[in-house]
């Protein structure tokens, strides 16, 4: 059997040939130079970009992805406890080729789960490039990821045959109690770490939802593959606008417009969003609705998404106070938990709390 390679060190011609002549991608070629280099700005876990030569020119592609283990130990314990590692790698081998989600190809996965170590080889999508959380991006690349949303949502909406993924879905009540517990202390962390820096407006937004915790509702809705951290920087943008859905670490079975919020509410400026969203989450509707899935209303979804508001707020804080800390991961945090603090208050959501 082949070896994880966990480390970009790892990461060999000879352990690269095998690799890709098991993926059925080269044959009878073999990878003479990898050029491995680090690649992205990612927290949980760490990428670089391979460059490859091979001893019969154009036998494979010129370049991969690899997605490997974090270095640093406080973002690998994080990714076990929360199970990321293990939701990436089963998403690539048991779901993406049931969804037209656009994802990169994958051409090797590997696990070892007790340990967290593993191994993504993808496609290289270059020239496509990661959206930029800070900046925001305009109108018309938000119609792109939401409609990528409609593509992952709508095939397995309500689907039982999701309750068999157990790494997807894993203890839904107990991860909530879990949560219950430890975001109001991360919130005062979060306080205490950016108190120069939070908006009121944070403050007042993160003490309507942080210290209501319990009163969230618990009505049943259906259930589908939801990505749980849609946002700029874990999608690939070509020139053309096409979009391609990256990093699976936190993917799950939710509903389906709290990803909608989710990136709307962090990936457009604020006046840019509150002239479009009603348009775009109208868009998503209609796509639901046009890929099959029956028995949800206009209502029901917009409820649905004025409650997904709080997702991103609470992502902020527990991302920012659970991985390593980097100036770039500041920025970020804090321009994430403005513009969510923002977006639920501009909704009024804090009745969906209740």
């Amino acid at each position: 059997m082949l070896s994880i390679a966990d480390t970009p060190e790892a990461l060999t011609p000879e352990w690269l040939t095998e690799a890709l002549t098991a993926s059925g991608c080269l044959s009878g070629a073999r990878v003479v130079t990898a050029d491995v280099q680090p690649l992205g700005t990612g927290q949980m876990c760490d990428s670089v970009r391979i460059r490859l030569a091979y001893d019969d020119a154009d036998a494979g592609p010129p370049s991969l992805v690899a997605k490997l283990p974090a270095a640093d130990e406080g973002s690998r314990a994080t990714a076990i406890m929360f199970r990321s590692y293990e939701k990436e790698v089963r998403f690539y081998q048991e779901l993406a080729g049931r969804l037209p989600v656009r994802t990169p190809r994958v051409l090797h996965a590997d696990i070892d789960v007790p340990t967290a170590s593993f191994v993504l080889l993808l496609e290289d999508l270059d020239p496509a490039q990661p959206g930029d959380q800070l900046l925001g991006c305009d109108a018309a690349v938000a119609a792109a990821a939401v409609g990528e949303l409609v593509n992952l949502h709508a095939p397995l909406w309500g689907d039982p045959a999701l309750a068999r993924f157990d790494w997807l879905h894993g203890d839904p009540e107990g991860r909530a109690a879990l949560l219950r517990e430890v975001l109001p202390t991360l919130w005062a962390g979060f306080q205490e770490r950016y108190a120069a820096l939070l908006e009121p407006h944070v403050k007042q937004a993160g003490d309507l939802y942080f210290l209501r915790l319990d009163a969230r509702p618990t009505a049943a809705r259906p259930q589908t593959v939801t990505h749980t951290d849609y946002r700029l920087d874990n999608l690939l943008i070509d020139p053309q606008g096409v979009v391609t859905v990256v990093d699976w670490q936190t993917c799950g079975t939710g509903t389906g417009p709290s990803d909608v919020a989710y990136f709307l509410g962090a990936g457009l400026a604020p006046e840019v969003r509150r002239e479009v969203e009603e348009g775009l989450v109208r868009s998503y509707h209609d796509g639901l609705v046009a890929g099959g899935v029956t028995g949800y209303d206009w209502a029901d979804c917009w409820q649905d998404y004025r409650r997904g508001t709080w997702a991103g707020l609470s992502m902020a804080v527990l991302a920012s106070m659970s991985v390593k800390r980097t100036d770039r991961g500041d920025r970020m945090f804090l321009a994430m938990a403005d513009r969510h603090a923002r977006h639920a208050l501009d909704l009024d959501a804090a009745d969906v709390l209740t």
